[in-house]
């Protein structure tokens, strides 16, 4: 006996961890299964006939992340025969066959570069009773030819690349993601444009570097270009990118955030470390004066520009006085907020064999001192705001004290969380809506704006929302099989990715 009835289409979930491209990968994932004929589970539904873990490999605990959540799932599966567990991502393109060795009752085993196989390799492992293990070694489809299933009726993210040719000591990715492959900007001009067409605003360009992009058809401009072109798609209201590279950054690109009006002043740009020693250790080819001339640079061009970082503490061999050069970048940087990190030893990057790795306790006190020292900018940089009128595009999921407050959530074009009272107009703004309101309380975090809305504006994206729509991307058809009898129109689930 299966789990799903006779005749009925098979469910699945698809759990993912991990940075924005491993959501934007989920997003394919979901594409192609439904594709294929399956059918996304309720959140409630304890027993899916399908479970995919799309997994990270930066962090030290990620491993042990992945193999806790397949043990729980070990009596779930044993109670529901037919029900299959595929294990997809970075973690499975480094451990590939030892995750069948460690958790025998996973049916697939998938790698960053073969997302399009899933199918066929979950109706393979059915029919065989036997697990699949499929890890490519480089790309088989861009994966933006995949069909995909948008997880937000307002913002959508679009890759302009995979994988990266930097060699920093301490990342894994270039080793699970391989070298730069770019996309040509005719195909994503048409994703972005067909992200429109469905009622999106918001549109996010990904890359390992984006600013890197162009390096395969030899155009070193090419993304200050990319920028531009977006200026030019009608309904594109806002325009965002992650992550460049300071060694990468060029003028052009600063020109063109400055000069495109939908291209939000919003920046993140990871510093990882202030100190010049430690940056040449993890072969970061800048130094923290290119880093600090970048954002002068960008201040100057875009005066009310929000800029965040990624930092990481603890690297082997860090003195006390490379941490101290660490916190005067980030005074002087006055970031908006930054992502910091505790090293984590991963094996086969350089940086795990290195000498000098540091003890747990300096290295947590280390980070407590960093985490003070920013929230202290930060806290400084949105009481500048209060009094302020921001534009905010009315999210999902990203005020988890919203229920209890009364209040909605979104972000501002710069890309701060804001907080608002919906006043008069509760009951009338949905998520997709755009809403101007004025800055009443700063929070290191987060802005709260808790007088009435000054206007709100409805938005197709609003309207699908409301009607519980998300947009649906077609991409290739590569001839997948399809699994049971789709129903003729499943109502889609929202639901809501970490943007």
């Amino acid at each position: 006996m299966t789990t799903a009835a006779a005749g009925s289409p098979r469910t699945y979930q698809v759990r993912t961890y991990g940075c924005q491209m491993n959501v934007h990968d989920s997003e394919r994932i979901s594409g192609l299964l439904e594709q294929a004929g399956y059918v996304r589970a309720a959140e409630a539904d304890e027993h899916p006939d399908v479970v995919v873990f799309n997994t990270c490999a930066v962090r030290e605990n990620a491993d042990n992340r992945l193999y806790g959540n397949l043990g729980h799932l070990r009596p779930v599966k044993e109670k529901h025969p037919g029900m299959q567990i595929a294990v997809g991502g970075c973690l499975a393109q480094k451990d590939r066959g030892d995750i069948v060795r460690k958790a025998p009752w996973v049916d697939v085993v998938f790698g960053t570069h073969n997302i399009g196989s899933l199918p066929v390799l979950l109706e393979r492992a059915r029919h065989n009773t036997a697990a699949e293990v499929e890890i490519l070694e480089s790309l088989e489809v861009f994966p933006s030819t995949l069909p995909t299933r948008r997880e937000s009726t307002y913002a959508g993210w679009v890759s302009i690349s995979v994988g990266c040719n930097n060699t920093c000591t301490f990342c894994i990715v270039p080793s699970l993601r391989g070298k730069e492959k770019d996309r040509r900007p005719g195909d994503i001009l048409s994703e972005v444009r067909a992200l429109v067409d469905e009622g999106v605003l918001e549109v996010t360009l990904l890359g390992q570097n984006v600013n890197s992009y162009g390096v395969e058809f030899g155009d070193r401009l090419a993304f200050g270009k990319l920028l531009r072109a977006c200026g030019d798609i009608d309904g594109l209201e806002r325009v965002r990118f992650t992550s460049p590279h300071p060694k990468d950054f060029t003028d052009d690109v600063i020109a063109a955030m400055a000069e495109t009006p939908n291209v939000c002043h919003s920046l993140h740009m990871p510093l990882q470390s202030g100190s010049d020693a430690v940056l040449r250790a993890m072969r970061r080819s800048y130094r923290a004066e290119r880093y600090l001339g970048i954002i002068e640079k960008v201040r100057a061009a875009m005066p009310d520009a929000a800029i965040t970082t990624d930092i990481i503490v603890g690297f082997p061999g860090e003195t006390e006085a490379d941490f101290e050069r660490t916190l005067d970048v980030v005074r002087e940087a006055r970031f908006a907020s930054a992502f910091t990190f505790q090293y984590s030893k991963r094996p086969g990057t350089p940086a795990a064999t290195m000498d000098g790795q540091l003890p747990k306790q300096v290295v947590q006190e280390r980070y407590e001192r960093l985490i003070a020292c920013v929230e202290e900018i930060t806290w400084a940089e949105n009481r500048k705001l209060v009094g302020e009128t921001v534009e905010v595009l009315v999210a999902v999921g990203e005020g988890r004290k919203d229920e209890r407050t009364g209040r909605m959530s979104g972000r501002a074009r710069d890309g701060r969380l804001v907080h608002f009272d919906a006043g008069s107009l509760a009951g009338q703004i949905r998520p997709g809506d755009i809403v101007h309101t004025t800055v009443t309380y700063a929070a290191p975090h987060h802005l709260n704006a808790d007088g009435e809305p000054l206007s709100h504006r409805r938005t197709r994206a609003g309207d699908a929302a409301e009607a519980g729509r998300t947009p649906r991307t077609p991409g290739v058809l590569l001839g997948l099989p399809t699994i049971g009898a789709p129903a003729a129109t499943p109502a889609p689930t929202s639901g809501c990715a970490a943007h």
